[in-house]
């Protein structure tokens, strides 16, 4: 076989310390160690980003659940002719779904307990093709929101602070008063609870309150809608589909989508993505480290099968490129492990922590704290590859200084005492 002298000097310098003397052995060790912490240091890399990704895409589910991927909000004053508005939207093949809703701020008050609380209004029937509501109500049902009857439905988290159950009376203040002889009077409107969900996210489940369409425009005393919420085919496509509405709605309509709504925390989550991915791709480049002082006592070792090389004619390029290919090997060796055995752990995230939990007896998420038990592990291919170029970097990087030095040796020196 015609291979490259480099590279076969390259591969047999890789596997000699196995079968060589005490030196060769120390100089294989330091080698298993670099492939050791590149392949850990590439497995936690791909198991951490993968359990973020994870979290994030659980979140961003429960939010969804509550929320819609676009929202048309009507910013001057309130949407009159919103079915005419819902058509017009409805002529994109990816908008499913729509529904109107009416919102606005309001004190929800019970007894001594006073809570700040986000108040939409919608319809019942429409409610539950733009969001997951309707799953997710635990106590009452979710159409038990009758027009005129003033019904509400209410987080599991704020029926706990103020003490309500099915049944109970709760007042809500709007923050429109109405003007009377005496001075301004709150607006004040008794409810009943008919329902009580529970979304899975803290936000909602604590201060968001659901009534009937039209009991929220009595409350608020608004004519037509405060906007519309509606469902799209693909939720990643949300931004663009957005953006298009914008150019064909009218100049008092603005559409916003789902990421918008909540920019401030999935700002937070790729910053953070970002830091953990550096900071853990040190641990990379310690174990490239290692390469670098294996290679070097390799170079010091074969100084004289350096020489030898040198006196038949090898070039320094072709000297160089002997030991690029031994660290190169070693690097590569590495991130393949470590890239096997990290897409194994991230696919199976949730078997491998139940196992743990079990031999130890405790738990890893407990459910009374957290509002997830288990850790949810996405894994994301383009995160796989990233991971293993820059590993693959690293490693190729570390092997330039010890080769240069072995591009270096001259000769003549080396021999002189052989």
């Amino acid at each position: 076989m015609n291979v490259p002298f480099e590279l076969a000097v390259g591969l047999r310098y890789t596997r000699s310390g196995r079968r060589a003397g005490r030196r060769n052995g120390f100089i294989s060790f330091i080698s298993a160690l670099s492939v050791a912490g590149i392949a850990l240091g590439v497995a936690a890399l791909i198991v951490v980003l993968s359990v973020m990704n994870g979290f994030q895409k659980e979140v961003r589910d429960r939010m969804l659940s509550v929320l819609s991927h676009i929202e048309v909000i009507a910013t001057d004053k309130p949407m009159l002719d919103w079915p005419a508005v819902l058509e017009q939207t409805r002529r994109d093949p990816r908008i499913v779904a729509g529904a109107p809703y009416v919102s606005g701020q309001a004190m929800l008050t019970r007894d001594d307990s006073v809570r700040g609380v986000l108040v939409r209004g919608i319809d019942p029937a429409l409610e539950p093709k733009v969001s997951e509501l309707g799953t997710q109500v635990v106590q009452g049902r979710l159409d038990s929101l009758v027009p005129g009857e003033f019904g509400i439905a209410i987080g599991r988290v704020l029926a706990r602070q103020v003490g309500v159950e099915l049944g109970d009376r709760i007042a809500l203040i709007a923050p429109q008063g109405t003007v009377t002889p005496a001075g301004v009077v709150p607006r004040v409107r008794q409810f009943t609870v008919v329902a009580i969900f529970e979304s899975g996210h803290f936000e909602y489940d604590a201060t968001l309150v659901l009534t009937a369409l039209d009991d929220a425009a009595k409350l608020f005393r608004v004519e037509g809608v405060s906007g519309l919420r509606l469902r799209t085919t693909d939720m990643q496509e949300a931004p663009r589909i957005a953006a298009e509405l914008m150019r064909t709605l009218d100049p008092s309509l603005y559409a916003r989508d789902w990421s918008r709504e909540n920019r401030n925390w999935f700002a937070a989550v790729q910053i953070e993505k970002r830091m953990m991915f550096i900071i853990l791709t040190l641990i990379v480049a310690v174990a490239a480290f290692n390469l670098v002082s294996m290679l070097v006592m390799t170079v010091t070792d074969k100084r004289s099968d350096i020489a030898i090389l040198r006196t038949l004619g090898a070039a320094p390029r072709s000297v160089m490129a002997v030991f690029v290919v031994q660290g190169a090997l070693v690097g590569l060796l590495g991130t393949l492990i470590g890239v096997t055995l990290g897409t194994l752990l991230a696919l199976n995230v949730g078997p491998v922590v139940g196992s743990i939990e079990r031999l130890f007896g405790f738990q890893v998420l407990p459910s009374g704290v957290y509002f997830i038990s288990y850790l949810p592990s996405d894994l994301h291919w383009s995160d796989v590859i990233t991971i293993g170029l820059t590993s693959s970097v690293l490693a190729f990087a570390a092997t330039i200084y010890p080769s240069l030095r072995a591009a270096s040796v001259r000769p003549a020196e080396a021999l002189r005492y052989e």
